[in-house]
């Protein structure tokens, strides 16, 4: 499996919608804050819009058909298919990409949106699970 991030012209509206939510959450607390204020402002905002979401949702990870003892807690999972993970950082890395991509895994959900509310203006990441030789 592969992962590719798609333009603004190929985000569904479940992912518009999510995106949007996290653009006024920015706009009304701006950076600066620790991540769990943004969890808490998001979960308000996701209310209030609408948006379906299990806050922190525990996600088994598989081995050769056997659950681990270790589990993955994404921040939410909006509409049952989109993890949302976010962070209060100088900048994202492949560190914070390589987590939303294992909570995908882990979790069976094609598509994550990757925040960071610690810069200046909104940063943001769409990731697709693909399957090994499609693009997109």
């Amino acid at each position: 499996m592969a992962v590719g991030a798609q333009s603004s012209a190929e985000r569904d509206p479940r992912t518009y919608a999510i995106i949007g939510a996290a653009l006024d959450v920015h706009r009304e607390l701006g950076c600066g804050f620790l991540e769990g204020v943004y969890q808490e402002a998001m979960t308000i905002e996701l209310s209030e819009r609408g948006i379906p979401y299990r806050r922190e949702a525990e996600l088994p990870v598989l081995c050769k058909g056997k659950t681990l003892s270790a589990s993955y807690r994404p921040d939410f999972i909006c509409y049952d298919s989109v993890v949302v993970e976010l962070k209060a950082l100088a900048r994202l890395s492949g560190v914070e990409e390589a987590q939303a991509i294992n909570y995908m895994k882990a979790g069976g959900f094609p598509v994550a949106l990757l925040f960071n509310f610690g810069a200046k203006s909104l940063e943001h990441r769409r990731l697709v699970l693909t399957r090994a030789g499609q693009s997109r």
